[in-house]
């Protein structure tokens, strides 16, 4: 009997050594990324592009002789949802670095945990300045929302033939990126001379924003700032449109969904702008090789989400090459060397606080609401 105890007992640890091994053959990545809820369409572009990088890699030989094993969990477009889910992607699946979240609201839940547990957070598209302001051990693949501000304001100057006097904004008064970029476009368009004539503000999920426009109409701006993700723009654009505002409106970043011209209706996207990180229809080979096998792989064009979600993988996967180990020690401080590194949005490097340095496209319509490249704008020189 003692000594089939014996037998079972080795066999355990023996058992125990092989799994152990087998689990240290893969890098575990965790991806929070929203493919439910209100930027539901957001995630699913991470999730696709992700997904494809990461097989890319794999059926490459992987990483210092391992493969990636991602592991993928929906927030539902939720902050608290989010913070829930890189608790366990730390405690319980023991991943070596998180992707995600999407959007700036649910990054700043989510980040402090990651920080406190020293595990890199690097968020393919989360804009707000304080996301890397959490700490060292969290990154992002795009840039910030001073810097778009700033280029949709200058380009609001300089790009739509007669230059406005006037400016109206329209912002959600309870999210940090629509708060952040209202503050940023305020004052770069000011600084160059503009005045802003009406900031009228909404709540999030508000569908009905007649009160707002009407008021925002009688100011009579020259153009009007909608710092807002695609689910609101669209609808914003739409009844803009219906009483009869036939100016500019400009957006950034969180115009960039197919499902936009779907809620704004394709006629009323005539004279929309907004600033981004990718243009699908670059003839840099990098893009055409990245949209090739996104169109291959899926049957559909790639948005910036999803180019910036692809790029997010490459920079860790680099970053981790770099290091030469699974470390996530290692790992933090490669990342922070990230430079010159050329990737589908272009070429970055990243600064001081984490944020690459890197140009923005600013992204028109045609008569069919398809995108249409206008100009790229790049950095201040420092």
């Amino acid at each position: 009997m003692k000594r089939l105890f014996a037998l079972v007992i080795m066999l355990s640890l023996i058992l125990g050594s092989i799994v152990q091994v087998y689990g240290a053959e893969t890098i575990k990545i965790g991806l929070v990324t929203p493919l439910t809820g209100s930027v539901a369409s957001f995630g699913q572009s991470v999730d696709k592009a992700v997904r494809m990088a990461v097989d890319e890699i794999n059926s490459k030989g992987g990483l210092l002789g391992m493969k990636i094993e991602l592991i993928v969990e929906d927030n539902q477009s939720k902050a608290e949802e989010s913070a829930n889910i890189v608790r366990k992607f730390i405690e319980q699946d023991k991943v070596v670095a998180i992707l995600g979240p999407v959007i700036s609201s649910n990054t700043l839940a989510a980040a402090p945990i990651a920080q406190q547990s020293k595990v890199p957070l690097l968020s393919p598209t989360s804009t707000n300045p304080k996301v890397t302001q959490i700490g060292d051990y969290i990154f992002r693949a795009c840039f910030i929302d001073d810097f778009q501000g700033m280029v949709m304001a200058r380009f609001a100057m300089t790009g739509l033939g007669k230059r406005p006097s006037s400016a109206a904004i329209l912002f959600e008064k309870t999210s940090d990126y629509s708060i952040g970029l209202a503050k940023y476009f305020k004052e770069e368009f000011t600084r160059l001379g503009g005045k802003i004539v009406a900031e009228e503000s909404f709540s999030s999920g508000d569908q009905d924003f007649s009160a707002q426009l009407t008021k925002i109409k009688g100011r009579k701006p020259d153009v009007l700032y909608v710092p807002s993700y695609y689910d609101t723009a669209g609808l914003i654009i739409k009844q803009a449109r219906e009483l009869g505002m036939n100016i500019p409106i400009l957006g950034a970043d969180g115009f960039d969904s197919p499902q936009l011209a779907e809620l704004a209706g394709k006629e009323n996207l005539k004279n929309c702008y907004f600033s981004g990180h990718f243009f699908s229809g670059s003839s840099a080979p990098q893009v055409k090789t990245f949209v090739t096998n996104h169109k291959k792989r899926y049957n559909t064009v790639p948005d910036m989400l999803g180019a910036l979600g692809y790029d997010a993988v490459y920079m860790l996967a680099d970053a981790i090459k770099r290091a030469g180990k699974v470390d996530r020690e290692a790992i933090k401080n490669a990342l922070a060397t990230t430079k010159n590194l050329k990737l589908v949005t272009g070429t970055i490097s990243l600064d001081e606080n984490r944020n690459p340095i890197k140009s923005a496209v600013i992204i028109s319509f045609d008569a069919n609401g398809n995108q249409v490249y206008k100009t790229t704008v790049n950095p201040p020189k420092k």
